[in-house]
């Protein structure tokens, strides 16, 4: 791949040309905003690239491709900018910037929403909750819709209703070489399977199109902490209650140091907790009564578990991820919490230093479990959690400490590793990818990667090579 370098006149009359024919906003270095529009989520990743094409529509994508494919440049997509490892932006090449194009239209009728890729889950759920529906999404509302969806798409109603792509209805494409297609169980089924899952590997998805479900506006939803010293206890009872739980009961157990929020009493700030988060997606009269137990378990020091609007939820965990701040992440699935698990939770949790450290662990099954496995490229729909253990720092000061802190968590849990989500993963090699969607799966991967993708164009990702 080449370098799109702002030294030579030939690469000025190149964006010049393309400028002319573009309806969207071209940034070069030298461009007031460039610093603005480079940044991504992950303050830990610093990246220039040479040229971006902020794309106001299809047209825009379509030519931002073919200019790249025509100079042989390296290409990074960003729709949220939230990829964990920064492979939304690169160095030197060309960054296509979906983030202007945020349309949403809902239809309550038929209970569809068509999404655009710029849009964030938060603008998402403002418009879908007008109506009493949402799609099943992630736990940080400036997220993008594109890049979760395109890895599966965990999120707070998950077990009653399924990932997001199980929600996915069609998506419209653009490809390698700048072709539009769209793509559904009735149409190019094979690249509507691979995008479920299989990130952007395939294309530029532009639009979404998603099948909504009921909830709210009010759940039963909040955490309840305790504090680190109590997380055998509190990890034993809690196996126990989830055990036989309803699937509208979704719950992530954290462990971390209490933010200093307006929630939180300014006594506990700072103290090592667990926490579990709970959300009820039924009636809040039935929630109530389902999460009571968990209120009355030990002693807890706050509970926030509580009616409140869906759409407050949603943004509970916001505050914990900003946008500037160093974030590290390893991941990985595993069949049960067991006795042996659990000792694995409570040591590393109690060993956390920065004030913006955690680990969420995520309660699979339900829908989720009970969808056709081979329905789609997500792999791990039998996983029992998921573990995402953040090590994180508001600067580099002491950012190396807690990416080695996450990395001895994760080495401890490895004797009962199954799989990983894909979303979770930092740029970690081909091995990990390939567990990700384990080898039946990667190998169809592969050749369909070599049917829209034979050079690899779209290799900043979760990369899967052509077969």
């Amino acid at each position: 791949m080449s370098s799109l370098t702002s030294d030579t006149e030939l690469d000025a009359a190149a964006v010049d040309e393309l400028r002319a024919s573009f309806r969207g906003e071209l940034v070069r270095p030298a461009d007031a905003g460039y610093d603005q529009h480079r940044k991504v989520w992950n303050g830990s990743i610093d990246r220039r690239p040479g040229l971006i094409a902020r794309c106001a529509g299809v047209a825009d994508v379509r030519a931002a491709v073919r200019f790249a494919r025509e100079r042989e440049l390296l290409v990074a997509v960003r729709g949220g900018g939230h990829s964990f490892p920064g492979l939304s932006v690169c160095d030197d090449g060309m960054l296509i910037d979906l983030g202007p194009m945020k349309g949403i239209r809902v239809d309550p009728d038929a209970g569809t929403a068509r999404v655009q890729a710029g849009t964030l889950l938060g603008e998402l759920d403002h418009e879908t909750q007008e109506f009493g529906l949402a799609v099943p999404s992630g736990i940080v509302t400036h997220t993008g819709v594109a890049g979760l969806t395109l890895g599966g798409g965990l999120g707070w109603i998950q077990r009653k209703h399924g990932l997001t792509i199980d929600h996915l209805q069609s998506v419209d494409v653009v490809t390698a070489d700048g072709e539009f297609v769209t793509a559904s169980e009735d149409h190019n089924a094979d690249l509507f399977w691979g995008v479920r899952g299989g990130g952007g590997n395939f294309g530029i998805v532009t639009d979404f199109e998603f099948r909504l479900v009921p909830i709210g506006p009010y759940v039963v939803a909040g955490p309840v902490f305790w504090p680190m010293k109590d997380a055998p206890e509190v990890l034993r009872f809690y196996r126990d209650w989830i055990a036989d739980c309803p699937d509208e009961l979704m719950t992530i157990v954290v462990q971390r140091r209490v933010p200093n929020l307006p929630v939180i009493p300014p006594e506990l700030v700072g103290q090592h907790v667990v926490a579990i988060t709970a959300c009820y997606a039924g009636p809040v009269e039935d929630g109530e009564r389902v999460v009571q137990p968990l209120k009355n378990f030990g002693t807890p020091v706050l509970d926030l578990c509580q009616p409140k609007p869906y759409l407050t939820h949603q943004q509970t965990f916001d505050a914990s991820f900003p946008h500037g701040w160093h974030y590290y992440f390893r991941a990985c699935d595993v069949a049960a919490l067991d006795d042996e698990v659990i000792d694995v939770v409570a040591e590393h949790g109690s060993r956390i230093v920065s004030p913006i450290t955690s680990i969420a662990l995520w309660q699979m099954g339900g829908a989720i479990a009970r969808a056709e496995e081979s329905a789609t490229a997500f792999n791990g729909r039998q996983a029992g959690f998921t573990f995402n253990i953040n090590g994180n720092s508001m600067t580099a000061d002491g950012f190396e400490a807690e990416r080695q802190w996450a990395r001895d968590y994760w080495t401890a849990l490895e004797p009962h590793h199954t799989s990983v989500y894909v979303n979770f993963l930092m740029e970690e090699g081909e091995e990990r990818v390939r567990q990700a969607y384990g080898a039946d799966k990667y190998d169809r991967l592969k050749t369909l990667k070599r049917a829209y993708d034979p050079t690899n164009f779209f290799r900043l990702n979760q990369n899967i090579t052509p077969a």
